[in-house]
């Protein structure tokens, strides 16, 4: 019986409520405007390093299950 006492006390525990300090927001406007030429670069140079090597790896995927 006390093991189940010491199991539920560490429960209790974990499920109180934690002390979590604020993060320190501010609404000041942006230091450096980015354009929509640079977001569109950034989001392609974004997509690109993620789906290559993801299609290269489907395109031979044959290939890789015959060795």
């Amino acid at each position: 019986m006390s093991g189940f006492g010491r199991s539920f006390n560490f429960l209790r525990n974990t499920l109180r409520p934690q002390i979590i300090s604020k993060a320190n927001i501010s609404a000041k406007p942006a230091k450096h405007v980015v354009t929509t030429g640079e977001q569109a670069i950034a989001m392609v140079t974004m997509f690109v390093t993620i789906l290559v090597p993801s299609g290269w790896i489907l395109a031979h995927l044959e290939e890789y299950k015959k060795q």
